[in-house]
């Protein structure tokens, strides 16, 4: 079947080069040269312009009617002025499209070419340069101002009865939080961000478990790096060399009890040099004879040497590579730890203490739900890059920026089981999408919204866990697994908490 397309092809290519070479034979026949064109053919192209005109708005207008009014109904008080607003825009690129197009067609159509006519010189006119500059203008400031209105509606401040709703985005999905019955939302930070706390609530207790497990990890590093063998020998033969060194540079000097001051001139020249990897060593000089300090590194030589000798199976052979990394993931652990230590708390009007407030705070995947007919305020927030939360069907669309928290408020009008019977879909749902291509698996960030009567939205709000239950709070269902460990993210590396 290909074959016999191909062919096909190929023999209408030839068909259309055999007509071509007639064509140019019977003009030579009729001795009229191939660029002349007879008045029969301008009008042939000027009636053709036209049937095309024709054809070309027929299709328009059929597409508009087709396909016109593709969208659901808006489900929000805002999408209403929305989709007013696009109608609006809709209509004047349709009137301008249908004048500029008639007018293209019929000046094609009304000054074919006529070799008895000659065309006028007509470099400028006034009145044409004002009304294509006053009247465009005029259109565009009215689609501007109007447009500023409606944005300006749908993004001014909420009321302060709004029901607050944090909308947190992700490589690849959506987390919604509810600020629980004291009505602020707890403070969040990443450095406390784990599996069991996404949004890096800060409470008490969070910021003293990420502090011990950073000091463990410390330590663990710490002891890791104590016990390579290699930096264990480079050090012995560091202090062996500095406790030669002293030997030969202070001999007889200093040493006895004549009370002499000849050990002073040997102070920082002596041991400028020294890189012990001890800190007492800087005190050479302000304080601490020789013997003192040859008997701190003696004591340090002897301990390796032990070490060495009984605690081989605990000694660790590492690349200059893996040294390196530990000694760098110490730094971004300090770093971290530092970090975590200065969180601050303040308190809110109430009284309530900001570290406290995240503790009822109900967070919530898969779906969320809004009462209908009650104003809601949107917090965004984004981990990694930036996504776009879009609501199609509430036509809202808000871009998620890391570090900057951006605010959308919306009414939704109309229930998920309504718009269901509106669009006879029984398995309809109104959805949360992202619509920046955010990475891979950008597809897969979608979150389901269900609208419903004030009276479901508690029942359903009353069934969601809090954050941190406080002690004597039920416990969590038996069939859920309990967590084996979380993760704290350090400087763009994960670490295990058990």
């Amino acid at each position: 079947m290909q074959l016999l397309i191909l062919l096909v092809v190929i023999v209408g290519i030839v068909a259309i080069g055999q007509l071509a070479k007639v064509y140019e034979l019977s003009s030579r026949l009729s001795g009229r040269r191939e660029e002349e064109i007879t008045h029969a053919d301008t009008r042939m192209n000027a009636n053709l312009w036209l049937v095309f005109m024709v054809g070309f708005f027929a299709s328009v207008i059929y597409l508009y009617v087709a396909y016109g009014d593709y969208a659901p109904p808006p489900a929000s008080e805002h999408g209403v002025a929305l989709d007013w607003l696009m109608s609006f825009n809709i209509w004047i690129i349709t009137a301008v499209f249908f004048l500029v197009n008639f007018l293209l067609f019929g000046f094609a159509y009304k000054y074919a070419y006529d070799k008895n006519r000659k065309a006028t010189f007509f470099p400028h006119d006034n009145r044409l340069e004002l009304i294509w500059t006053v009247i465009p203008s005029i259109v565009l400031a009215v689609i501007i101002i109007y447009g500023l209105q409606t944005w300006n509606a749908m993004t001014g401040d909420a009321s302060a009865e709004a029901l607050k709703v944090e909308v947190y985005s992700k490589q690849f999905d959506w987390t919604a939080r509810y600020p629980g019955k004291d009505g602020e939302f707890g403070q969040s930070n990443y450095n406390l961000i784990t599996p069991m706390n996404p949004l890096g609530i800060i409470t008490s207790e969070g910021v003293e478990d990420a502090m011990a497990e950073i000091e463990q990890q410390i330590a663990t590093l710490e002891n890791d790096l104590a016990m390579e063998k290699g930096l264990l020998l480079a050090e012995r033969a560091r202090l062996a060399a500095s406790i030669a060194t002293d030997d030969h540079g202070h001999g007889d000097h200093g040493h006895d009890d004549h009370g002499h001051d000849d050990h002073a001139d040997h102070g920082d020249d002596d041991h400028a040099d020294h890189d012990h990897g001890h800190d007492d060593h800087a005190d050479h000089d302000h304080g601490h004879g020789t013997s003192d300090w040859k008997a701190v590194m003696e004591e340090r030589i002897a301990e390796i040497d032990h070490i060495l000798a009984h605690n081989a199976d605990q000694l660790l052979i590492l690349t200059d590579a893996q040294i390196e990394a530990k000694q760098d993931k110490v730094k971004r652990l300090m770093r971290h730890r530092q970090r975590i230590a200065e969180l601050e708390s303040f308190s809110f009007e109430s009284g309530l203490n900001s570290f406290d407030s995240g503790r009822d705070d109900q967070v919530v995947k898969g779906e969320f739900h809004l009462p209908v007919g009650e104003e809601v305020e949107f917090v965004f927030r984004s981990r990694d890059v930036i996504h776009s939360a879009f609501m199609p069907h509430f036509r809202a669309q808000m871009n998620t920026v890391p570090g900057v928290p951006t605010r959308f408020k919306m009414t939704p009008t109309i229930t998920t089981d309504s718009m269901r019977v509106i669009l006879d879909d029984p398995d309809f749902n109104y959805v949360l999408l992202c619509n920046k291509v955010c990475g891979a698996a950008h597809f897969n960030m979608k979150m389901d919204v269900i609208i419903e009567s004030r009276e479901e939205y508690e029942a359903w709000l009353e069934q969601q866990d809090a954050f941190l239950v406080d002690e004597g709070a039920p416990s969590a269902p038996e069939n859920e697994p309990a967590p084996s460990a979380d993760v704290v993210i350090e400087g763009g590396e994960m670490a295990m908490i058990h």
